[in-house]
């Protein structure tokens, strides 16, 4: 009989070790796009994680790779209009090198693909996308943000 061993979930204590990062990614002045930042303000403000790197960014630069060059595991949060995600999703990332590198949005398979090229190195990384709604410049998240910022930290506390 074959048994398929399913791998254990992610949990915010795989990331509590200072070889780890969590990269928030937004802009907390354009509504929704601030959800990056928002889990990394809880994540502080609760005292969780406390042994990991964690860093807020506008957007992902090229030198992130050399960033996550010296980390064994990598959690990007980021808000996401994709309407497939209901409230968020939590996926392992796997490097692809694109032509975003030659943009403002780099992506992240392109930093992955990119600390592969240049640094040798592969840290594992997963996405959290948060599932936002509106965009505008405005200060705070919209009520269907929050509530999907709450389902995401139900996710790791429950």
């Amino acid at each position: 009989m074959n048994s398929v061993v399913k791998p254990a979930p992610l949990s915010l204590a795989d990331f509590n070790r200072a070889d780890c990062l969590i990269y928030g990614i937004g802009n907390v002045g354009r509504q929704d796009d601030g959800l990056g930042w928002a889990f990394i303000d809880w994540l502080e403000t609760a005292g969780i994680c406390p042994e990991a790197e964690m860093v807020r960014n506008y957007q992902l630069f090229l030198e992130d790779a050399d960033l996550i060059s010296n980390k064994q595991k990598v959690l990007f949060v980021d808000a996401t209009r994709d309407s497939d995600v209901e409230a968020f999703s939590l996926q392992p990332a796997s490097a692809r090198l694109d032509f975003t590198f030659t943009s403002h949005a780099i992506s992240i398979p392109a930093i992955m693909a990119t600390c592969q090229l240049c640094f040798d190195t592969q840290p594992a990384v997963y996405v959290l996308a948060i599932r936002g709604y509106e965009w505008a410049l405005q200060e705070g998240l919209t009520a269907g943000a929050r509530a999907n910022l709450e389902r995401s930290i139900a996710h790791f506390t429950l």
